[in-house]
């Protein structure tokens, strides 16, 4: 009898056990994606080796979901650190793809200069210490306005004239610092990456 019930709790228990297995791995592969995004391409074609073309459909939803992932990560930084810009995140995303430049740059400088608008100047919505020196503010009528200039000029002034990464940038943004802006920045964007966990 002994012998009896240990061979049906066996059978039974080697059952769910390979049930279980069933469900999880199903699970992870319809969870499962590869995302990876170059430093300041946004727009890039993502390099994916496929056994066989894939249809235009499949392209289309790949773009989708990449554009989807890197608003949800800006996203869930800006909420992280209580930041007004938080309702802005596709804003940042539309507009760097717009100017084509990196998604991660603007808030990264915008931590970097103002905790994401937390220490900003009053009624400025200016959080990136654009246009301000001494007692010179630059101020914008709103958040979207600020976005669309600040990444126009990043990308006019900056990115096309050849200062690609935060250390040449730095040499024109804030000329006096010794480094530590750009070491920030640099940070923040490594936050950012949709290929590494954040470490923040």
């Amino acid at each position: 009898m002994r012998k009896l019930i240990l061979t049906t709790v066996f059978f039974v228990g080697c059952f769910l056990f390979l049930a279980f297995n069933i469900v999880l791995l199903s699970y992870l592969k319809y969870h499962k994606q590869t995302i990876s995004i170059p430093l300041f391409s946004s727009t890039s074609a993502q390099t994916v080796a496929y056994a066989a073309l894939p249809t235009a459909q499949n392209n289309f939803s790949d773009e989708i979901t990449q554009e989807d992932a890197r608003v949800e990560k800006i996203r869930e930084f800006l909420v992280k650190y209580k930041s007004p810009l938080a309702p802005y995140a596709e804003k940042i995303v539309n507009e760097a793809d717009k100017n084509n430049i990196d998604h991660r740059l603007l808030p990264a400088i915008a931590m970097q200069e103002s905790n994401l608008c937390v220490k900003a100047p009053k009624d400025s919505y200016n959080c990136w210490g654009f246009g301000i020196y001494e007692k010179k503010v630059t101020r914008f009528s709103g958040f979207e306005e600020a976005i669309e200039t600040v990444t126009k000029t990043l990308a006019r002034d900056y990115i096309n004239q050849g200062l690609q990464t935060p250390e040449d940038i730095q040499k024109k943004y804030t000329p006096s610092n010794n480094g530590d802006w750009a070491k920030s920045v640099n940070h923040f964007m490594a936050s950012l990456d949709l290929t590494l966990p954040s470490t923040l």
